[in-house]
């Protein structure tokens, strides 16, 4: 599978210092923890994995006919925002 990085994702990994190993790595083996199923033009998913320690979402789609998984952002998710393990949004 090729990676493909948007410019979003690669201007939002450089100012939160977010490194490329670790994207794919939480796409490679993080858990998915939200579909979009509907997502245009592919559908897309927010995965989860602790690296070093810290828990980091990244959002990607995929390409299929491609071979493509495309990034679309990557973030520390917001304690405040999230569920204690990271895997759920708190409703407010």
């Amino acid at each position: 599978m090729k990676y493909i990085y948007r410019e979003h994702a690669i201007q939002r990994m450089f100012e939160r210092d977010i490194f490329e190993e670790d994207v794919e790595d939480t796409i490679e083996n993080g858990k998915i923890i939200e579909k979009y199923l509907d997502d245009k033009p592919y559908p897309s998913y927010l995965t989860l994995k602790y690296c070093n320690n810290r828990p980091l979402h990244v959002v990607f789609a995929t390409n299929l006919e491609a071979n493509e998984t495309i990034i679309i952002t990557a973030y520390y998710p917001d304690k405040e925002k999230w569920s204690n393990d990271f895997k759920k949004r708190i409703k407010r």
